[in-house]
C-alpha cells in the first residue's frame, strides 16, 4: 500500500493534484479542501489511500492521516465507496462525521450529495460504535486566496459534487458577505452547502 506521498505539486485541477516522486507525476484524488491548500511548484506530503479495482488503481490523497483514516473506516459501511466517503469528507470535517454518526443526526449526513434518509441511517446503524469520540482537530487550514478566486473555487467544488452550475453560483453569492478580505477554502464550502441544503 501507498502510504503517503512528498514531492512538489505538479499540478492542480477541481478534483486532483499530480504530485512528482522520483520524477513519476502520481495523480492522487483530493476533496476540495485539500486542494485548497496545494500550490503548483510548492513541495507537499499527503497521506494517501489505494483503491484497488479490476480495471483500475487509483490513490486519494488528504490533509492529514486522521481524514485518511476516517475515509478507510467510512467504506467499512454498506453501499459507502471510495467517491461517497470522500463526498463525505468534503461536505463535513472529520469530527463534524463523527459528531453527527455518534449522535445520530441523519439529517446532518444527508447534506452530503448521494447520501438520502436511509442511507444515513445505515451509516449510523453500522459505524457508530465504531468511528470513535472527535479529536478536536482540524485539517490544516486553507490558504487564503483573493475574491475571485476562492469565489471560482468554491464554485467549482460544488459543481464537482453534483450540484448544478446555476444554484452553486446563487450559494457563492449568499455567503460572499462571510468571505470578507481573507477566504479560507474549507470553511467557505461548509457555508455554500449549508446553504444549499436549506434551500
Amino acid at each position: 500500500m501507498i502510504a503517503s506521498v512528498r514531492g512538489k505539486v505538479a499540478a492542480v485541477s477541481l478534483s486532483t493534484a499530480v504530485v512528482e516522486v522520483g520524477g513519476i507525476g502520481i495523480e492522487l484524488l483530493c476533496t476540495p479542501n485539500t486542494l485548497a491548500t496545494l500550490r503548483t511548484g510548492e513541495e507537499a506530503h499527503l497521506p494517501t489511500s489505494l483503491v484497488v479495482r479490476e480495471d483500475s488503481l487509483t490513490l486519494f490523497g488528504f490533509t492529514d492521516t486522521d481524514e485518511r483514516t476516517l475515509f478507510e473506516l467510512l467504506q467499512t459501511a454498506s453501499g459507502v465507496g471510495p467517491k461517497l466517503a470522500q463526498a463525505m469528507l468534503a461536505v463535513l470535517s472529520p469530527d463534524g462525521i463523527r459528531l453527527a454518526i455518534a449522535g445520530e443526526d441523519a439529517k446532518t449526513l444527508t447534506k452530503v450529495p448521494g447520501i438520502g434518509q436511509k442511507g444515513a441511517q445505515r451509516i449510523i446503524l453500522e459505524l457508530k460504535d465504531r468511528i470513535g469520540a472527535p479529536t478536536g482537530t482540524t485539517s490544516a487550514p486553507a490558504r487564503a486566496t483573493t475574491a475571485a478566486p476562492w469565489r471560482d473555487q468554491v464554485t467549482e467544488a460544488l459543481v464537482g459534487l453534483g450540484y448544478n452550475a446555476r444554484d452553486a453560483d446563487k450559494a457563492v453569492t449568499a455567503i460572499e458577505p462571510e468571505a470578507g478580505d481573507q477566504a479560507n477554502i474549507s470553511l467557505l464550502l461548509r457555508a455554500a452547502l449549508r446553504t444549499l441544503s436549506k434551500a
